[in-house]
This record gives structure tokens, sequence and C-alpha cells, in this order.
């Protein structure tokens, strides 16, 4: 992974060179619809309170969890025992994050969702959340983690969001068995090439063209580029959106010509 440094040289190369991260200059249609409406909408959805509300318990919780970590470690450290205070405030997703997360769901609609890293089960929550008649599967490696990501999920009373518990290796390609298509996807968890590629491509075996593969961390490490550049070049890809924390894939067939935007977020 790169140094504190390099991700801060990193993130203001991105800042002064992407697109406004208010639509001006942009002139796709369905880009210029996504930053307007989606990036760019600062309503308070009534869920975030409450999710929020749990996020701050969480913060507090110094329970120890035994971790089984299958990803490449978080940006602070990787233990065998780590305190629910620890995971909700190295590993969790940001609010910013989550929300933008919220908004896409909630403006686009996605009926499946398939989230591969649920940690606490924050960014699920707020998924669930967003469109409450979706089917959100989402798979964690370490079973203490997806236990207290479950009883999360029971305290919001969220019935929609169906818990696996295994390697991404192993469960993704059982799940997709079993869905039709795949509307939505967030890949959060193993911070490496050949697994993030594999992920990939395992997802485009249910992806249509309406389908949106949100990539995490795509400028943590020399191998997360290396993936986030593969991925955009793929035959499939039409058009793909770099928001520095986050990386978005679409297949939209208006794309005539594949399109790479950097905007910013």
């Amino acid at each position: 992974m790169y140094g504190r440094l390099q991700v801060v040289k990193k993130y203001v190369h991105y800042y002064f060179t992407a697109a406004s991260g208010k639509g001006h200059g942009i002139h796709s249609p369905f880009i210029y619809d996504f930053v307007t409406n989606v990036l760019c909408d600062r309503r308070q959805f009534y869920p975030y309170e409450a999710i929020e509300s749990l996020r701050e318990d969480l913060l507090k919780d110094k329970t120890l969890l035994d971790i089984e970590d299958f990803g490449a470690g978080s940006a602070i450290r990787s233990t065998k025992q780590r305190s629910i205070a620890s995971i909700a405030r190295n590993a969790a997703k940001n609010k910013k994050l989550c929300r933008l997360l919220f908004r896409m769901v909630h403006y686009y609609q996605p009926q499946t969702i398939v989230e591969l890293g649920t940690s606490l089960g924050i960014s699920s929550a707020y998924m669930a959340s967003a469109n409450q008649a979706a089917n959100v599967i989402t798979i964690e490696g370490a079973s203490s983690v997806a236990a207290a990501a479950k009883r999360n999920h029971e305290i919001l009373q969220l019935n929609n969001i169906q818990g696996i518990t295994g390697k991404f290796e192993d469960k993704l390609p059982l799940i997709l068995q079993q869905v039709e298509k795949l509307d939505l996807a967030f890949v959060d968890g193993n911070h490496r090439l050949q697994p993030t590629k594999n992920y990939f491509e395992q997802l485009l075996t249910k992806a249509t063209p309406q389908s949106i593969l949100v990539f995490d961390d795509i400028h943590w490490s020399k191998e997360m580029e290396e993936a986030w550049r593969i991925i955009q070049q793929h035959d499939r890809v039409t058009a793909s959106i770099d928001l520095f924390f986050l990386g978005i894939i679409l297949f939209r067939p208006e794309f005539r010509s594949k399109q790479q935007f950097t905007i910013r977020f």
C-alpha cells in the first residue's frame, strides 16, 4: 500500500486535474445527470441519522473480536484481534462514501446488490435503507465481524440484507449462480491485483448494460491502480468514473466509444 505522503500527493494531483464536482464542462448526459442528481445531492435522507448513531456506538465499543483477514489488511494495521471500535474507525466506510452509495441506490433503484466486504455492516445498511425492495447480499470473511454486522442490521431493523460468511473466491460464484442479474456491486475487502481482477470477471457474468460496479480504494496501492486500469480497459466497459477513493464502472450502450471520467468528489 502507498504511504500517507504518497496518497496525499496523489490526491492533490487528482483534485486539481479532475473535472468539476458540480458538472461544469461535462458533456455526457448520463454523467452530467449522475453528478447533478447523485454526486451533488445534499439532502439529509431519513435513514442517515439512525445509521450514524449506530456508528457512534460502535466507535465506543471496546469488545475484542478474533479476526481472520482474507484481504490485504487495513490502511492502519492488520492484527489477529481487534476491537469493534478499531474496526469501525479503520475498516468501515466513512460517512461521505456511504452516503454516496445510498444516493446511488436511491436514484437508480437496483434490485440485486452484491457487496464484497461487509465489515460491521455500515455500508450495506446504507444501501439496504435506500431501497428496501432490493436484495442486498454481502460477504464477510471474518465470522466474528459478520456476526457483529448481523446484529447491527437487526438493530436497524433491516430485513433485506443477506449476510454470507466465507472467502470471496468461494462464496461469490455460488451467489452469482443464484441471481438472475446483477444491478449493483460494491467491491471492498481484498486490495490485491489478481483477486480484484477475478472478482470483476466473475461479476461480469451477471452484469447487464445497466449494471454499476463500484470498486473501493482504487488508488490504495500500485496493485489496485493496476487493477483499476485493467478493468477500465475491458472490452465490455463503456465508461468509468474515478472519484479517487471510489471507482465506478459502467456498461451503458450510449457511450459509443470508451470514456474515462475523473470527477472531483
